[in-house]
């Protein structure tokens, strides 16, 4: 039986520092690829465009018929690449807005249950959503036609036509881009080879050379992201490696997140205990480079120290995240982990030291980390619902009371007293098995 397999990100980084010149070509691509992609998002993203988004052909020979590539001189292991990067960014944005048209629906009083199931089929069936918006007749999989006309005939279809209209008009927009530091390259354009990479430029069969960090080659999609006022570059590789199957991952553990600590599980054991005092330090030393750099805005004070200096900053941080989740992984060898939705950064108070940790407070990059290692190391992560789930004590089931300032959580009714996130932990587990989440089952 072929091994499952994920797909995780390697980065390579340039050993030495870029030449200007060659750093100049390879921004000059970097521009042309962000005009190839706001031009797909102006005449694709909206819903024109649905029709022709999948499975993208009919916006590649568009794209060829346009003339863009000829006017940029730009070849095309760069062209087409953009204009797919754009494309999968237009069906990324079409999803959060169907996502937000479908929590709208559910919460919409004014509609009944008929009304919001046939709203939710459109949502659902791509060839109906686009017929209704652009208003085309309804042509659908035979599969799905009778289905249709069963959940049409119970409602107002032309009403709830324009009220889908009118939230998409609403809520979606059309996407665009400023941002000219990196792009992707097809295999052609690149090829490892003496201790690093040459990558094609717009000039016929001239390459730029860049040594590398290390001597891995790899034959596939990538991306270069520049750093001009760093002079280097860093490569983004895609790469798919085989699960791991441990046979003593057998636990299964309810953990909760916080700034200052960054993982407890309902045993009480903590991970990454030192996040909060970086977060501190971090964010005081951002607070006071924005206060210096604003008494001196006159003068032009340069960034390149600053950029260097928080790029440091930034490393250490994701060093020590991923280190404390594999010691997590490595000593608490979980089958299943149970979670809370993450908590929402805490609300702004008096203390702007506090306030600019908690702005840098690194939650999605954290919640990434740990489910790409999941993935890899064959661990299930379950969320759980997360109302109220600090107040709720773990022991007896009732409300509580949290002491913020010593971090506590005190049971009124059976007198339970447990540090306030392993007491959060605790619930998260409870809530997952409750539920009849048990991963143990499958």
């Amino acid at each position: 039986m072929a091994l499952e397999r994920v797909c995780k990100t390697v980065h390579q980084y340039s050993k030495n520092p870029i030449p200007p010149e060659d750093m100049t070509k390879l921004l000059e691509i970097a521009q042309d690829a962000k005009r190839v992609k706001n031009y797909v998002y102006e005449r694709f993203g909206g819903i024109g465009g649905l029709a022709k988004l999948y499975p993208g052909y009919t916006v590649q020979n568009e794209m060829t018929g346009s003339g863009l590539r000829a006017e940029l001189e730009l070849p095309s292991v760069y062209f087409y690449l953009a204009i797919f990067d754009a494309l999968g960014d237009i069906k990324s944005q079409w999803t959060r807005t169907k996502s937000k048209l479908s929590r709208l629906i559910a919460r919409n009083e004014g509609l009944t249950d008929e009304e919001k199931h046939y709203l939710r089929f459109l949502l659902k069936v791509n060839n109906a959503f686009e017929a209704v918006l652009n208003q085309h007749p309804m042509e659908l999989p035979k599969a799905i036609e009778q289905q249709y006309k069963q959940l049409a005939e119970a409602v107002d279809t032309e009403k709830l036509h324009r009220y889908l209209c009118r939230q998409v008009r609403k809520y979606h927009g059309r996407q665009h881009t400023d941002l000219a530091n990196g792009f992707s390259l097809s295999c052609k354009a690149y090829r490892y080879e003496d201790g690093g990479i040459y990558i094609a430029t717009k000039e016929k069969r001239k390459r730029i050379f860049i040594p590398l960090t290390d001597k891995n080659q790899y034959n596939s999609q990538i991306y270069l992201k520049l750093f001009p006022q760093e002079n280097r570059v860093e490569i983004k590789v895609p790469v798919e490696v085989a699960v791991r199957v441990h046979a003593e991952y057998t636990g299964q553990v309810g953990v909760a997140f916080g700034m200052f600590t960054m993982l407890t599980t309902d045993e009480g054991r903590v991970y990454g205990e030192e996040l909060g005092s970086y977060l501190e330090e971090y964010g005081g030393w951002m607070q006071e480079q924005s206060r210096s750099y604003n008494r001196n805005r006159a003068e032009n004070p340069g960034r390149k120290k600053y950029r260097a200096k928080k790029a440091r900053y930034e490393e250490w941080l994701h060093s020590y995240i991923n280190h404390e989740l594999n010691l997590f992984l490595q000593t608490e060898k979980p089958h299943c982990i149970y979670l809370p939705k993450f908590p929402k950064p805490h609300v702004s108070g008096v203390n702007r030291k506090i306030n600019h940790a908690t702005a840098i407070w690194p939650r999605g990059y954290i919640r990434g980390r740990l489910l790409q290692k999941c993935r890899e190391q064959s661990v299930k992560v379950v969320e759980v619902m997360g109302k109220d789930i600090g107040r709720e004590c773990s022991n007896c089931g009732e409300m509580g009371e949290k002491n913020r300032e010593k971090g506590m959580f005190v049971c009124l009714v059976c007198g339970y007293a447990a540090e306030e996130k392993t007491n959060t932990a605790r619930n998260a587990k409870k809530r997952g098995i409750r539920n009849g989440i048990d991963a143990m089952q499958d």
